[in-house]
């Protein structure tokens, strides 16, 4: 009989269905059966030698919750014949997974937690982690212990899920049974078996393998995924493509995240309408067209479409691809191309007034420390030329080693996104929050913008919440640069940045209004009406050996008896959630 070798992945869940991800060990039919009485069941399809399932689950009651089970059947066998349970696990600690779909009433609550970076490269149950306690790892297991901390409804991973260039000491050994590691690559994966070492790695703990199968999630790549720095400028990619290794690591990072990651952003409609994912449940052997399309996402940016758009009642989150989709010749950089501008407005505005919240997730934040900001524009400025060839050759290779790649770093761009995000947030039909949720810079903060002029504000609360890492560190020099960087004194040098580049001054000033933290963690929003309120959560050691999550800052982000426009003051907050054996 066939195995399960990964998952099930809880994916896209709305009112009445869901998607169920799965990896088995051999082509089979899985089955998805819920206790409610509902089932569904997809033949494996396969990609390099591995075989895959999303199964759609669908006439499911809205704002109900089912525990389901995984099994899978022989493809050969009879109608009716042998089905093997192989999820939930024998003898397993966890709770039953379960699929709870969205509430029917705007008015109940959804819980949205939110981070990115997540280096998994230490177990879980190690004795020591170099990093500090998995943010994820934790709150699965203050969830499973039935502690009585509100499950979120999503779980949205915005980058870095898995790092490809920089393995375990685990992974490592696994990649020197395949090949010579003192040859590039090196210890960094090289082709799409190796990416798949690197998901049973963060997708086969324990904690976290339980979590994501009763937690849906939406998911975005960011430049881990793939290398460090990804598409930061024309340079930098003409050095890539020189390289020998570099195409068969491309090909490799884009077709393990179509399969891995994006599809299971797709609602059912969505899938069935892909003529891709049909063309590869309909041949044996799927690996040449997954590999035609990833070339041709590589090649053109307008060949594949990363970002996506979600309806969560009458929350709307548009999930933007910041890697991908660039253009990067230096006389016309953008963080997106024509095309994905364009998608990006109609997905924003299309039915304004249909929802009460709008969350833009960015893996990159829209907003910086004052100083690194100035600093990006400043670099952008010198690159295209403005203080002429020497100045931009030196900011090139500034801008390569600084990872100076964020929006500030393309300013037609962020000009552009300000101004989407100031139409959508004005008018009589305007949502209660535009959030801007963000990662990448390994900290968390709140930053709200403030536009300049006397003319028609924004009536919308709008936020910058960047949360980041999941697991992970920064250098204590950085954390000082960072701290810096919001400080009166790195605006005055962002200001004189600003001034020898020549920048124009930004439509919208804004202040840090939560923030910085450092340490693993997630943010959580709560989303109810046109209520919101935020809360920040950390990992903390115990001295007995225990791991729990700590809430160290909330904030109610909406007055609705004003409106929900009246910006409330957030503070500290303690939090006493079960702890985690460690």
């Amino acid at each position: 009989m066939a195995g399960l070798r990964l998952g099930p992945l809880l994916r896209y869940v709305d009112a009445d269905s869901a998607t169920v991800w799965v990896e088995t060990d051999r082509p089979c039919v899985v089955h998805v059966h819920c206790d409610d009485g509902t089932a569904a069941a997809e033949h494996t399809w396969q990609v390099a030698g591995h075989h895959y399932a999303l199964v759609p689950v669908t006439g499911l009651t809205p704002g109900s919750e089912t525990p389901y089970r995984v099994l899978l059947e022989d493809p050969g066998a009879p109608a009716g014949g042998s089905r093997e349970e192989v999820w939930p696990l024998p003898g397993s600690r966890f709770p039953a997974s379960t699929i709870r779909t969205l509430p029917a009433s705007a008015q109940e609550p959804l819980h949205f937690a939110f981070g990115s970076c997540r280096w998994s490269a230490t177990p879980s149950n190690a004795g020591h982690d170099p990093v500090g306690p998995d943010a994820l790892d934790t709150l699965a297991a203050t969830l499973a212990a039935g502690s009585g901390r509100q499950r979120p409804d999503v779980l949205l991973l915005l980058g870095d899920q898995v790092y490809a260039d920089q393995t375990s000491e685990a992974t490592a050994q696994a990649l020197a049974g395949r090949r010579d590691l003192t040859e590039p690559p090196w210890k960094q994966v090289a082709d799409y078996e190796e990416y798949t070492y690197l998901y049973y790695e963060s997708w086969l703990d324990p904690e976290v393998r339980w979590l994501l199968s009763t937690v849906p999630s939406c998911m975005i790549f960011d430049d881990h995924d793939v290398i460090d720095d990804w598409n930061t400028s024309a340079s930098w990619l003409a050095r890539m493509r020189a390289t020998p290794w570099w195409r068969e690591r491309i090909l490799g990072g884009l077709m393990s995240y179509w399969v891995h990651q994006h599809l299971g952003n797709l609602s059912p409609a969505e899938l069935a309408a892909d003529e891709l994912y049909a063309q590869v449940r309909a041949v044996p052997d799927a690996t040449e067209l997954v590999r035609e399309f990833a070339a041709g996402a590589d090649h053109d940016p307008a060949h594949a479409r990363w970002s996506y758009r979600r309806d969560f009642g009458r929350v709307r989150l548009v999930m933007i691809d910041t890697r991908a989709t660039r253009v990067l010749d230096e006389g016309h950089r953008a963080m997106l191309d024509k095309t994905e501008g364009e998608w990006l407005r109609q997905a924003v505005l299309d039915g304004r007034g249909g929802y009460d919240h709008l969350l833009l997730g960015s893996s990159l934040p829209w907003l910086l420390p004052h100083l690194i900001h100035a600093g990006e524009g400043w670099n952008a400025a010198l690159c295209a030329g403005e203080r002429g060839p020497r100045w931009a050759r030196r900011s090139e290779l500034l801008r390569q080693r600084a990872d100076l790649e964020h929006w500030a770093a393309f300013p037609g761009s962020f000009t552009a996104l300000t101004e989407l995000i100031a139409e959508a947030a004005s008018g009589a039909d305007a949502p209660a929050t535009v959030c801007v949720l963000s990662g990448d810079v390994h900290h968390a903060y709140v930053a709200e913008p403030h536009w300049r002029g006397a003319g028609p504000h924004p009536t919308s609360r709008v936020l910058q919440l960047t949360c980041s890492p999941v697991h992970n560190s920064i250098p204590g020099s950085l954390q000082a640069g960072f701290r810096f960087g919001w400080s009166r004194s790195g605006r005055w040098l962002g200001k004189l940045l600003a001034r020898h580049g020549r920048l124009p001054r930004p439509a919208v000033k804004w202040r840090r209004t939560g923030g910085p933290w450092f340490g693993n963690q997630l943010m959580t929003l709560t989303l109810a009406g046109r209520a919101a309120r935020l809360a920040l959560d950390q990992t903390r050691r115990e001295k007995r050996g225990g791991v729990r999550l700590v809430t160290v800052w909330r904030a109610a982000l909406t007055d609705t008896r004003r409106g929900g426009q009246t910006v409330v003051t957030g503070g500290p907050a303690a939090g006493t959630d079960r702890p985690k054996s460690g």
